[in-house]
């Protein structure tokens, strides 16, 4: 009698109750791998041009100092001259000669180097994404050794909460809206007053002994930023350069896109975990952020034929074929950009504007030595000309 209440009991409970739960079962066929043949190099010319600029900048600097160091000593003999790529370091004070040369269609007298250096980076964001801030800036490249430290160390990467990451991102644009107001509003004679004053004419020198004599503050806010960035990947790089903000600007514009082709992409998202700009790149089909920085980190970690490549907006990935077995680009046959292609432009780019400078004679500041004799060794004496303002340089 029991048994049979048992059973009567049982039979009344729907099954869907009884049976243990079961996955869905996804209708999607699995991808089949067709594995890359080609040795991928984009890392190797990467981190080459990384060690490149990152020792030219080293080499620049050292030979500033020397240079610095001869009008503080009194040593008349003048046995260095002053590096004018230095001025790369000085973005405002390029931002205001690019203005002043705009408006007057005149090359600037003092820190050209600093407008050349500017126009070049932006020219090479416009054709090559924001290579510069992954492939030549030197703050970049050492952001990306202390990440890869931490993750050494810890095993892993921090990500910042999306409630905090997103408005985070965002200052470095309010530093660069703040920073093209201060020199929008400066009229092309106020752009020479302020180069011709004590402060413009040594801002760079201004910029070294502010790493020379650092004071407790700015020791402190360093080092919090160097901490920051062995946890959180491009720390600097993502919330806080206004720099890399304007790159980031211009590189939407660029004609070069990462690329997926979902038919060859297998799925497996090793392109989003190898982003450092925490991109979702197993999402989307063309990558436009302005956070990417045409590293290649995804392009090289990808497993499969043709699924992921750097090319031009108008392509689509190679590998993607048509009914009659020919690479698409939308209708035109064609091939993906090559690493060797950045590369080459890159370099082309740098040396070309550069090269030109130099031999038209637009290179080096148009200053006195009696002039750096007398404001070098006093140069913290000299104050920003523009009350109100912070030192921009």
């Amino acid at each position: 009698m029991a048994t049979q209440l048992h059973t009567e009991l049982i039979s009344e409970i729907p099954p869907s109750l009884i049976a243990p739960k079961q996955k869905p079962v996804s209708n999607k066929p699995k991808k089949k791998l067709v594995r890359r043949t080609d040795r991928d190099i984009s890392q190797l010319l990467r981190r080459s041009y990384q060690a490149l600029f990152l020792l030219m900048n080293i080499w620049l600097g050292g030979i500033f100092y020397l240079w610095v160091r001869q009008f503080e000593t009194r040593n008349v003999t003048g046995t260095w001259a002053r590096p004018a790529g230095v001025e790369g370091w000085l973005p405002i004070a390029g931002m205001m000669n690019t203005k002043y040369w705009v408006l007057t269609r005149h090359i600037p007298a003092l820190h050209p180097a600093a407008m050349f250096l500017l126009l070049t980076f932006v020219a090479i964001s416009f054709l090559f994404r924001k290579a510069f801030c992954s492939w030549l800036c030197p703050v970049g490249t050492i952001s990306e050794y202390l990440w890869r430290a931490g993750r050494k160390l810890f095993r892993r990467n921090f990500r910042m909460w999306r409630w905090l990451d997103i408005p985070l991102r965002g200052l470095k644009y309010l530093l660069l809206g703040f920073f093209v107001w201060a020199v929008s509003s400066m009229s092309a004679n106020a752009v020479a007053e302020f180069m011709r004053s004590d402060y413009g004419l040594i801002a760079d020198v201004k910029m070294l002994n502010f790493f020379r004599f650092m004071g407790e503050a700015g020791a402190i806010v360093i080092a919090v930023l160097v901490v920051a960035s062995i946890f959180i990947q491009n720390f600097w790089c993502r919330y806080l350069c206004p720099y890399g903000a304007l790159l980031g600007l211009t590189a939407l514009f660029s004609p070069l896109r990462i690329r997926r082709e979902p038919e060859a992409c297998i799925d497996c998202a090793k392109c989003a975990k190898a982003c450092p700009s925490l991109l979702p790149v197993d999402k989307l089909i063309t990558v436009k952020s302005a956070e990417c920085t045409a590293c290649m980190q995804c392009v090289a970690v990808c497993p499969a034929k043709g699924a992921l490549q750097m090319s031009p907006v108008w392509t689509r990935a190679a590998g993607a074929h048509a009914s009659n077995g020919k690479d698409l680009l939308d209708g035109r046959s064609g091939r993906p950009y090559t690493t060797w292609a950045m590369a080459a432009g890159i370099a082309v780019l740098f040396s070309g504007i550069i090269g030109f400078a130099k031999t038209a004679g637009y290179w080096n500041s148009d200053v006195p030595a009696a002039v750096y004799r007398q404001l070098v060794p006093r140069a913290n004496e000299a104050t920003h000309p523009m009350p109100g303002y912070p030192a921009l340089n």
